[in-house]
């Protein structure tokens, strides 16, 4: 893929993230956030459900795609009982692995890498560097 300017790039991004599942939002000026919910349990006594996000922006001047992601949890009342098997690497602000919840009332899977390394790969290829940055809520 050849240099692409900051629009083309942004439709890039827009149509590879909405491919992911991502649910989102752009302000125009370069910001792309999203999110999808991967796990929800539920049951009369309460839930939990699980959200991936992300967000990006452009940084025109220096080429660069800056990338936040997070998983969030929430609970309400009495959670249903749950199997969750998960496995994980961090290194650094990058968590990479899967993550699969098995409960009566739902559940659902996360691959923590899945959406990064696939911006990753577009952003990279269309001639921008990625960097992530952690610390940060998208």
């Amino acid at each position: 893929m050849a240099m692409l300017n900051a629009v083309q790039l942004v439709s890039e991004l827009k149509t590879k993230a909405t491919d992911l599942g991502l649910q989102l939002t752009h302000d125009g000026e370069g910001r792309l956030k999203g999110e999808v919910e991967k796990i929800r349990t539920k049951w009369f006594l309460g839930g939990r459900k699980a959200v991936y996000r992300m967000s990006l922006q452009l940084a025109e001047a220096e080429h660069a795609v800056l990338f936040r992601e997070a998983v969030v949890e929430k609970s309400w009342g009495l959670p249903p009982p749950t199997l969750s098997v998960e496995v994980e690497t961090v290194s650094g602000w990058q968590r990479s692995g899967k993550r699969k919840d098995v409960s009566l009332g739902g559940g659902g899977d996360i691959d923590y890498a899945l959406v990064r390394e696939s911006l990753q790969k577009t952003v990279a290829d269309a001639g921008w560097q990625f960097r992530l940055e952690g610390g940060r809520l998208p």
